[in-house]
């Protein structure tokens, strides 16, 4: 019975989360033409949005140090968010260009190194630094080959954006290293 109660508390705080958050475009939607979504963008933002909450509360149910708790909602808040970025408006030219389909390879570069290392702040540090790499990686590929000139992409927007899910990940992996300094010295 008690597992019935804890495994409730653990659904309900990010399904909660998430109906208030879609609550905001629902309620958009019937005051302007700008916020124009269908069932399937609620069913995915749904997914999206109370799957990230859940893998919050999964993975820092164990943890009591603050730092750590901090490291993993900055991970999968950047994750998340280029993710929704990606779906929402894409990366590079629109959210039908093929290419942006490269950038979920950098979440499964940090899906795949979170469960190798086991979900553990110096490992995670790791991940983080290679999920980085790996978003430099998709701008150099796209800049390299050119793609970005069909649709027209500048190239400083495929720079400054792709700079800017860098920078955060680098931060995120820079948290992590810290989380684990934190508890050597403790």
């Amino acid at each position: 019975m008690n597992t019935n109660r804890t495994l409730t508390q653990s659904i309900a705080g990010p399904a909660l989360a998430t109906g208030c958050i879609l609550l905001i475009p629902l309620v958009a939607m019937q005051y302007t033409n700008e916020v124009d979504w269908t069932l399937s963008d609620f069913i995915v933002a749904g997914i999206l949005l109370s799957g990230t909450g859940l893998t919050y509360k999964l993975i820092t149910r164990k943890s009591g140090e603050i730092v750590c708790r901090i490291a993993v909602g900055f991970a999968l808040f950047t994750g998340l968010f280029l993710i929704w970025v990606n779906l929402a408006v894409g990366i590079i030219g629109s959210e039908n260009n093929p290419i942006n389909m490269m950038y979920f390879g950098v979440i499964i570069v940090g899906i795949t190194g979170a469960f190798i290392v086991r979900f553990k702040s110096p490992g995670m540090a790791y991940t983080m630094f290679a999920m980085a790499i790996a978003q430099v990686l998709v701008a150099a590929i796209v800049l390299i080959t050119g793609t970005f000139r069909s649709p027209h992409v500048p190239v400083i927007e495929i720079v400054a954006v792709n700079g800017f899910f860098f920078i955060l990940f680098v931060v995120s992996a820079l948290l992590f290293r810290y989380a684990s300094q934190v508890k050597v010295s403790a």
